[in-house]
């Protein structure tokens, strides 16, 4: 289905070829005055420096060269320095009104995508406590992306990396231990840089009345038990949120498969087979400078822990293997400077980067009227998802995520969105 905006480009693409004109990327954008028209275009002053003419005088030899449909556009007109504006025939407008009468629920459907596989990973945080009040809109953003790509016929599928390796998760185990013990009689500080939230002693509380005190004889870094606990119980948590927002994942990818099955070990391998890697300092060197970026970067750690680039690389080896034709990565803004490296990685394994596309989110500030609300997962400072929808509702929650672009900063008043929701 060719919308409005596509007929309008190819109509001025051609007068503009009729014409000699250059090709400018222009915007459509929607007047703010009714009488302004209902579409308007910047080309003619964006012309001006090539062609050497007054904006408003290459508008009139554009409108001149134009050749529209009136049962589509009535009227065109010229505004202000140079602007084109167009106005939809009465017409066109009843008769896409019939069209959503008559298709109802289908209208808009297209099949641009039809046969094209495409994987979207979103949310993906790390499995150390409830999802917050940031992780949501990352949560709504890629399920809403997702639904968009299934509306034009893509076969989607909507993807989960489960952080779960690594020393976040030690962090997460041990945090568990200690509270564990804590309530097994054991006189013991809780370090400062472990996770504090009650969700923490929720847990060793089940494992206490599961166990009891016998798994006090455990060696100190004998983790498995509270990790594998803290996990399961986390991760259920992020579930039923999710399915309180109305998102449902196909699959669930765990980082720790890429490490049982091997695969970080092969493309470790792979690389230093092409000369793609090497040994600097005591750690492993990825050669990303032969692939764009400014200095080469670390994959695996002097200590021998590899860095996030490994399996993240790793990870996107696999997507590829799996055939998708396109996949779509949906980071926070923390995001910005890191996920180059990656790409470079992807590259280096001679597949196509441009099959990747990363979108970046910025981050939630939450306020309660003009107070500012601190957010630490690892402090337990945070507001989650969950409370959220609790107090506005699900509805409300996922039109809040929604209603600044992706790429601007949300600031989510709590209070207003209250008094919205009530309302």
């Amino acid at each position: 289905m060719l919308t409005l905006e596509s007929y309008l480009a190819n109509q001025i693409n051609l007068a503009l070829n009729t014409l000699g004109f250059p090709e400018k990327a222009y915007n459509f954008d929607r007047p703010k005055l009714d009488e302004h028209g209902d579409i308007s275009v910047n080309l003619a002053m964006l012309l001006t420096k090539d062609l050497r003419k007054n904006p408003r005088q290459i508008a009139q030899e554009i409108i001149d060269a134009l050749n529209l449909d009136t049962s589509i556009i009535a009227k065109t007109e010229i505004a202000g320095p140079g602007f084109i504006n167009f106005f939809i025939a009465n017409e066109n407008l009843q008769n896409a009104v019939t069209e959503v009468l008559d298709k109802k629920d289908t209208y808009g459907h297209t099949n641009t995508g039809s046969g094209k596989r495409v994987l979207v990973e979103f949310v993906s945080a790390n499995p150390t406590g409830p999802l917050s009040v940031g992780h949501g809109r990352q949560a709504v953003l890629g399920d809403t992306i997702a639904r968009l790509l299934e509306w034009n016929g893509f076969d989607v599928t909507r993807e989960y990396y489960f952080n779960n390796a690594g020393r976040q998760m030690r962090v997460l185990g041990d945090s568990v231990r200690h509270r564990y013990l804590q309530l097994a009689g054991e006189k013991m500080d809780f370090p400062d840089d472990y996770y504090q939230g009650e969700y923490i002693t929720d847990i060793a509380r089940k494992l206490f009345a599961e166990h009891g005190d016998s798994l006090k004889k455990l060696a100190d870094d004998d983790l498995d038990i509270f990790k594998n606990a803290a996990e399961s119980e986390i991760f259920a948590d992020i579930k039923a949120t999710l399915k309180r927002l109305d998102i449902v994942f196909d699959t669930f990818f765990n980082e720790s498969d890429l490490y049982s099955r091997g695969d970080i070990d092969r493309l470790l391998q792979f690389l230093r087979d092409k000369n793609l890697a090497y040994d600097k300092e005591g750690a492993v060197w990825f050669r990303a400078t032969e692939f764009g970026l400014e200095q080469d970067r670390v994959i695996v750690k002097s200590s021998g822990e590899p860095t996030y680039r490994l399996p993240d690389i790793a990870y996107h080896r696999d997507k590829f293997e799996r055939g998708y034709d396109l996949m779509i990565d949906i980071f926070g803004s923390d995001h910005i400077a890191t996920y180059p490296d990656v790409l470079a990685g992807v590259r280096a394994m001679g597949y196509d980067s441009d099959r990747v596309k990363v979108l970046i989110n910025q981050f939630v500030t939450l306020f309660e009227g003009e107070e500012k609300v601190k957010m630490s997962t690892r402090r337990a400072n945070f507001i989650t998802v969950d409370e959220l929808m609790d107090e506005v509702g699900e509805d409300v929650t996922r039109w809040f995520y929604l209603m600044r672009s992706m790429t601007s900063h949300l600031n989510f008043d709590l209070k207003l969105a209250k008094t919205q929701s009530d309302e």
